[in-house]
């Protein structure tokens, strides 16, 4: 497996990763698949301090993972929130722990101080994957999101980048 920075030509295997997690998971809280441009805009969006990820097995991306804004006024700038989504093909071989371990590398190399995690609370494998490259739960918003009919919580986990 190779971990490797996107690029635009990425955009649309990115974009077929996340779209099936937006009609079929609750993995993103996102209802409407994303088109090709929207995907091309997300990636050049999070160029500079932030980052998109892509993990590639045998020349085939199979994953991607994210460094974002957490929110848009200037105390926040030194923390970021992060998004793994691995291929339904690609599960079990190591892609997100490779993705995460990066995304958490990369956060320390740009100068971030922490990285914040939102996980449905339908996700548990997600929250256990954090857990294992070292974020804290550190709180739970109940019944912030509905998808497929059902009220969703979230999981909050961060990681404080001088400890990791």
């Amino acid at each position: 497996m190779e971990i490797r920075e996107a690029t635009t030509a990425d955009a649309e295997a990115i974009r077929q990763i996340y779209n099936f997690e937006v009609e079929h998971s609750t993995s993103t809280f996102d209802m409407v698949p994303r088109t090709l441009a929207e995907q091309e805009a997300y990636i050049n969006d999070r160029s500079g301090a932030h980052g998109v990820l892509v993990a590639e097995i045998n020349g085939a991306v199979v994953g991607f993972g994210a460094l974002s804004s957490y929110r848009h006024r200037c105390a926040y700038n030194t923390t970021v929130e992060n998004s793994i989504y691995v291929s339904e093909s690609a599960r079990g071989l190591g892609v997100g722990r490779g993705l995460l371990t990066a995304l958490v590398d990369l956060g320390k190399e740009r100068g971030f101080h922490t990285i914040v995690a939102y996980i449905s609370g339908a996700e548990g494998p997600s929250v256990a994957l954090h857990r294992s490259c070292g974020f804290r739960v550190v709180g739970t918003q109940r019944e912030v999101g509905r998808k497929f009919g059902q009220w969703l919580d979230v999981t909050v986990m961060q990681i404080m980048l001088a400890e990791a």
